[in-house]
């Protein structure tokens, strides 16, 4: 039998500045920081949602192993929310952030989903989605 996959547990964004990308994923999207001792005895920050967390690395003092080509600014992520997203467009105008498309119809994993989408500190693109009806 082939093996499979279940769930993804975490991810790593490396970024330009760790309290900069802190500070917006917690004040704008809610996550939780995290401090933690890896099994490597350094200490490590990452962000905590739901079942998931993202891992963050500073650019240039990436821990090991990494990808080949970490970079600040390269990823795509979208994120689930329970919450109507005219809540988020009011959240996020609050907060003085730019939606720079949307809300707009996509596909996701597990169906339609109605996403707008707004940049972090480095400039990786954040979907904010909701499941369509």
């Amino acid at each position: 039998m082939k093996p499979t996959l279940t769930s993804l547990d975490h991810l790593v964004l490396t970024v330009a500045d760790i309290d900069a990308t802190c500070a917006f994923y917690a004040d704008v999207l809610g996550m939780q920081v995290e401090v933690f001792e890896a099994t490597d005895g350094t200490t490590r920050r990452a962000l905590r949602f739901g079942q998931q967390k993202i891992n963050l690395h500073e650019a240039g003092h990436e821990f090991l192993p990494n990808a080949r080509a970490a970079t600040p600014g390269s990823a795509d992520l979208c994120f689930l929310t329970g919450r109507r997203l005219s809540l988020w467009e009011s959240h996020l105008a609050e907060k003085g952030i730019e939606i720079i498309e949307g809300p707009v119809r996509r596909n996701g994993a597990a169906g339609r989903i109605l996403s707008i989408y707004i940049r972090d500190p480095d400039g990786n693109l954040v979907e904010i989605a909701t499941r369509a009806a």
